[in-house]
């Protein structure tokens, strides 16, 4: 009969960031061990509070299943001498297999030992696997505490095991397993004893701990809606913050505190980052879109004592919106511009120079890029402005005390010192995007300043031996790649990614050949595996994102358009049957010698006729499609081709004795390849 199984790790508060990383990690931990030890399940599930990490496997079976296996031994030249009496690798194959001499079996020219193992009753199993789980557990940061070798995110404190109402008895971290759990810190009345595993979730109900992260989001959010509209207007709620919020409590109340009126004067992402960041508050807004004096927060307890709890929050938020209103007011009386000269004081990167150096880059860069697309002059003084304004912020006290408002307050420092709109909002935009998911600059300027600033970082970072290695990217340089990409795509840019870097290393005054050569490759190829992410994110197959990245990667927009029109295109029968044929094609021109032009006069055939006229058809209906960026189009006629190309075959022998023949046939054969060569990498499509 299968029973439930229960284990709480009890600890000490882990950081809300690291919860949802360990709860997956700790269900995929026992789906494997389990697996590994033939325990069948119904289900697992993990839950997680700030104080405990609990596993919950539903109908966990009594016994191990038997396993059954046919294992392999010597070969029967091996295994048996002259007279078929057994050898000792034959005796020694059996003992290590658990079976008599007698018992082996011959197949194939080999000796095989047919196993059975019976099944172990599951409680046997699960004092040695419970600890395996706890301790395959990593954390982006773990600690050791007191003099025990274990490591963990936090010291644990308890251990829960019950597999129904059996205790599962084992020790880890100085703890033995037991049935004894904890409720919440301050509403529980003290330990809270656990008789079997199905009782667990009432129990720890009645003790003020909702369990079911789940549980607590939705009951979170519903308060919060639930308060904002009692104030009149709308609570904000980032999801990123609420999932936080979740792992910060076990019986969440939200509360709702005001704070007054004359900071709502500050720009509202001055009121509302300190809000969001630093105290994990809900801003709350009004139906017409205007920041309310009002903020949401949520606490771990009950509804006992909350306005003494609502008064400390607003005295917290009153202190830090009085710092926000002093730096602001403070930094108003220099304009923005002033303050560019004194970046030369703030160092960018060892070895790379200081900011001020950096905004020079930026300038100099963002104006190449401009000048490439062909922008207007008058836009073009706009990008060069934002680009020498773009990190004046850095300086400003605002920032300096509330970082995450870089971009945010040079915007609105340059509106207040009167420079123009378009630069403003480009020096906000050029950070964009800042996380997944973020919005993308939508202005030239900001773009074109944006596309800058990150490409230095990049090309400056990778210059100085400083490339992203598995899950290290301290500088998040694949972010602010991606970043460069989604731009491109989205503006619809047509950039070359290799005379941007190549300048870039110009303006960083890497000068030696053979190093700009490396680095020009290392990048092109880290550029290359941002794009075929996007791809294969927007569910694209990895053999045709393979098929267009192969051929050219430079104008990041154009493959883009030649990856989108494939996707469309790469699964007909028609594209498949031209895919054969082209490569059947181009398996043949690769023997074509150098410098051989087609010579009709030499056809000796209609369908080689044929076949060239479709190629000169082709030539001229791709390079005009290529042209306006209708690359479906472009895929149609390689469709098309497969008619003419499998005729040919059919009628045609290419590799005949009279040299002048074979040579025009195999020019025509390589011409042909040639032409869909420079749209994709037919090759590496994989035949559906």
């Amino acid at each position: 009969m299968a029973k439930d199984l229960l284990l709480e790790i009890g600890t000490e508060e882990i950081p809300a960031k690291f919860m949802p990383g360990a709860l997956k990690q700790l269900a995929e931990v026992a789906a494997a061990k389990f697996d590994d030890r033939r325990i069948t399940y119904e289900r697992i599930q993990t839950f997680g509070t700030p104080r405990r990490l609990t596993i919950f496997v539903s109908q966990l079976s009594e016994r191990q299943s038997d396993k059954h296996s046919e294992n392999k031994g010597p070969a029967l030249k091996i295994a048996f001498d002259e007279s078929g009496a057994p050898t000792k690798a034959a005796q020694g194959f059996a003992r290590g297999q658990g079976v008599d001499v007698s018992q082996l079996v011959t197949k194939d020219g080999y000796i095989f030992a047919a196993v059975h193992e019976a099944g172990q009753p599951t409680e046997r199993l699960l004092p040695e696997l419970l600890p395996e789980i706890v301790t395959a557990l990593a954390f982006p940061k773990s600690m050791r505490w007191g003099s025990l070798d274990i490591r963990f995110v936090r010291p644990i404190r308890w251990l829960v095991a019950l597999f129904g109402s059996a205790v599962i008895p084992f020790s880890l971290a100085g703890i033995t397993a037991g049935n004894t759990s904890y409720g919440h810190r301050f509403l529980s009345k003290g330990p809270v004893m656990i008789e079997s595993a199905d009782e667990y979730f009432v129990k720890m109900t009645d003790n003020h701990v909702m369990i079911d992260q789940s549980l607590r989001r939705q009951t979170i959010r519903d308060q919060v809606e639930k308060l904002a509209l009692e104030q009149g207007g709308t609570a904000i709620i980032d999801e990123d913050l609420l999932d936080e919020v979740v792992y910060l409590v076990e019986y969440p109340t939200a509360l709702c505190g005001r704070f007054e009126d004359k900071y709502l004067a500050l720009p509202p992402e001055a009121v509302i980052t300190p809000m969001r960041e630093h105290q994990r508050y809900f801003p709350v807004f009004s139906q017409d879109g205007a920041l309310l004096p009002v903020f949401i927060t949520v606490r771990n307890g009950g509804p006992d004592h909350i306005d003494i709890v609502r008064h400390g929050n607003e005295r917290v938020l009153k202190a830090r919106l009085a710092d926000a209103r002093f730096f602001f007011e403070e930094d108003k009386k220099i304009p923005l511009a002033e303050r560019v000269s004194k970046l030369k004081a703030i160092v960018f990167q060892e070895g790379l120079g200081t900011l001020f150096d950096k905004v020079v880059r930026m300038e100099r860069l963002a104006v190449f890029i401009a000048q490439r697309m062909g922008v207007a002059s008058e836009e073009l003084a706009h990008i060069e402005r934002s680009a020498h304004l773009a990190k004046a912020d850095l300086g400003t006290g605002m920032v300096f005390e509330f970082t995450e408002l870089q971009g945010v307050m040079g915007r609105e420092y340059a509106k207040i010192s009167g420079e123009d709109p378009a630069v403003a909002d480009a020096i906000f935009e050029h950070y964009l995007p800042r996380f997944a998911g973020d919005i993308l600059p939508q202005a030239t300027a900001g773009r074109m300043v944006g596309i800058a600033d990150k490409l230095d970082n990049i090309v400056a970072t990778f210059s100085r031996g400083l490339i992203p290695s598995g899950s290290q990217d301290p500088f998040a340089l694949r972010r602010q790649a991606l970043g460069i990409v989604n731009i491109l795509i989205n503006a619809r840019y047509h950039l070359s990614l290799g005379a941007m870097i190549q300048e870039a290393m110009d303006l960083l005054g890497i000068s030696e050949p053979v190093r700009r050569t490396e680095l020009l490759a290392e990048l092109q190829e880290f550029f290359r595996l941002r794009l075929k992410n996007i791809l294969t994110d927007e569910g694209m197959r990895y053999d045709l994102v393979d098929s267009i990245l192969a051929v050219q990667t430079d104008d990041v927009y154009d493959s883009w358009l030649r990856a989108k029109a494939l996707a469309l295109a790469g699964g007909s029968a028609s594209m498949q049957t031209a895919v054969q044929a082209l490569n059947r094609a181009g398996n043949l021109a690769k023997n074509a010698p150098l410098g051989t032009v087609i010579d009709p006069a030499l056809f000796e055939s209609d369908v080689e006729q044929a076949l060239y006229q479709a190629y000169i058809k082709a030539d001229r209906e791709i390079t005009a499609m290529v042209a306006g960026e209708n690359y479906g189009g472009v895929f149609q006629v390689m469709a098309d081709l497969a008619v003419p190309i499998d005729a040919f075959f059919g009628k045609v022998m290419v590799m005949v004795e009279v040299i002048p023949v074979r040579d025009n046939r195999l020019a025509l054969l390589k011409a042909i390849t040639g032409l869909t060569s420079q749209i994709a990498d037919l090759g590496k499509i994989v035949a559906g």
